[in-house]
């Protein structure tokens, strides 16, 4: 009788570690699975991410090309409401816009360049040309400011 008891508790005993080696194996799976999504869903967000800031950071330098444009065309004497008037002040106001993007989706680094290279342009474009030309005066912020860029997007 004792060899009649034994094969169905070890026939038992083996469908239960069958059964527990299965659970355990399918945790397994399904655990490496969510992580393998977890990681595929932050590179995609960081990729997003990125994305996003070099578009931010591209419309920058549209802005501050048509402002600098802007300030070559500056006649020497104008007045609010005339024809440079009217095209510099959308400009400005396109380029302040853009550096508020910058200041929003960028990394924070990227505040100080940008913010010097867009007072540059604000005073290029607004204030009496000195004796430097407007590439010299421009040209130091603006290598900073694409350096900068440069180094936040590697």
């Amino acid at each position: 009788m004792a060899a009649d008891v034994w094969t169905p508790v070890i026939s038992m005993a083996g469908v239960a570690v069958g059964g527990a080696l299965t659970y355990l194996t399918q945790r397994t799976t399904q655990r490496t699975a969510d992580l393998a999504e977890q990681r595929r869903r932050a590179a995609a967000l960081t990729e997003e991410r990125r994305a996003e800031q070099i578009a931010t950071l591209l419309e920058f330098i549209r802005c501050a090309l048509e402002a600098e444009g802007v300030a070559h065309a500056r006649p020497s004497q104008w007045e609010v409401g005339d024809d440079w008037y009217v095209t510099a002040r959308p400009a400005m106001d396109g380029l302040r816009i853009a550096e508020g993007g910058v200041e929003l989706l960028c990394a924070p680094g990227m505040r100080t360049p940008t913010t010097a290279y867009a007072r540059a342009l604000n005073q290029a474009v607004w204030q009496e040309r000195g004796e430097e030309s407007l590439a010299e005066r421009l040209e130091p912020f603006k290598a900073e400011y694409l350096a900068t860029a440069r180094r936040s997007l590697t």
